[in-house]
């Protein structure tokens, strides 16, 4: 794609908000290229706020010179995906709005925003004992399947896998927010930066050399506050079973 010429990020968002929703009621312009962090392959995020659609959807193409992502809302049903965002504990919708330019605003966007920025304060569900609970167990499970592992192969997957759980554990623990690809590491920085690389280094050294120490030492010190490893006792529907419940 030919960038000699190209529109900036700015001027780009206002000429499509112009030619393919001219009568909205609100417009932002969010994502890499507002925080300053665009690559050669970011896009445009474009929020829309209209009453010319019943219901939200969302819509990837090129134009005026760039890719553009844009997520389409009636002044309402945003709503829905706030809460939605707020119960998976991975904001993004929250984030666009809060970090967004505005690029058109008939009186609605201050309040919205600062709806966003409410539930970004707040922060997400606490979890409970039992999730707490629950959730050692299957840290647990994968570790023990990372560590007895022979197959290379299937090591790979099993740390990936592994690395998701502890991530969403120290966030959700400590009362973060999580995210999903790049925001997986994003959000461990805002939440603690020495653990963060301590994080990186672990599995960067089990990726390229497959020493597994580090990602067995980092697993077992994120579980110690919280009782560490679980196997024995842990019982999940048994009461329900009891009672009645088939467990499938």
């Amino acid at each position: 794609m030919a960038t000699i010429n190209r529109l900036t990020a700015k001027e780009a968002a206002k000429l499509f908000i112009d030619k393919h929703f001219p009568d909205c009621q609100g417009a932002l312009l969010a994502g890499s290229t507002v925080r300053g962090e665009g690559t050669a392959t970011s896009d445009l995020d474009i929020v829309i706020f209209t009453e010319a659609v019943k219901l939200s959807y969302r819509e990837s193409l090129i134009d005026f010179g760039w890719p553009i992502e844009v997520f389409v809302h009636t002044t309402t049903s945003y709503k829905h995906f706030f809460e939605m965002d707020y119960h998976n504990a991975k904001p993004s919708m929250q984030r666009m709005v809060v970090e967004g330019i505005v690029l058109k605003d008939e009186g609605i966007i201050e309040a919205i925003k600062l709806e966003a920025k409410e539930i970004l304060d707040q922060g997400p569900e606490t979890w409970t004992d039992e999730i707490i609970t629950v959730k050692r167990y299957f840290i647990t499970d994968v570790l023990d399947d990372f560590i007895g592992s022979t197959n290379r192969a299937e090591e790979l997957f099993t740390a990936n896998t592994l690395a998701d759980l502890i991530q969403e554990f120290v966030l959700r623990t400590n009362g973060h927010w999580t995210g999903s690809s790049k925001w997986v590491i994003r959000s461990l920085q805002q939440y603690d930066k020495k653990f963060t690389a301590e994080f990186v280094e672990s599995f960067d050294e089990y990726y390229k050399n497959g020493v597994k120490s580090k990602v067995i030492s980092l697993t077992e010190t994120v579980l110690a506050p919280y009782g560490g490893r679980l196997f024995e006792g842990f019982s999940l529907g048994k009461n329900e079973a009891a009672g009645g419940t088939v467990i499938e």
